[in-house]
């Protein structure tokens, strides 16, 4: 799964999704991709189950970009703990996505490979996403 090798601070603040995208909104490496319609938290589980299902259906013979990645921390409280005691524990990670933010990218399938892959992909994701094509493609 994907983590960072190393992080200045164990824990973060959870911080606020607002707005749309500015970077990573276009298709910049592939020929077809998925794009986020609305905010959203993507784990390190769900990123890597979305690549696995694209990866299966084109039976690795494209190459697929992954646009996104989880570098943001996700703590919890053991269950049944009263309140206060300080921030719980580390227990995965995370990466925030705005919407109009390209999430994979695929180039070296014909269209409709793709679009089969990516709407599989699109399955294992908890946000509203589309498929979109690169212009003067």
């Amino acid at each position: 799964m994907l983590a960072p090798k190393k992080t200045k601070f164990r824990k973060m603040q959870k911080g606020r999704l607002r707005g749309p995208a500015i970077r990573g909104a276009s298709i910049d490496f592939g020929e077809i991709g998925i794009k986020a319609m609305e905010h959203g938290k993507l784990t390190s589980q769900q990123i890597e189950a979305a690549r696995v299902a694209i990866m299966r259906h084109i039976k690795r013979g494209g190459k697929v970009w992954i646009r996104v990645f989880p570098d943001r921390v996700r703590t919890e409280k053991p269950a049944e703990v009263r309140q206060g005691k300080g921030k719980g524990s580390p227990v995965g990670w995370f990466a925030p996505v705005k919407p109009g933010r390209v999430l994979y990218e695929i180039k070296g399938v014909d269209i409709d490979t793709a679009k089969a892959a990516l709407t599989r992909a699109q399955h294992k994701l908890p946000i509203k996403t589309k498929i979109v094509v690169r212009e003067g493609f």
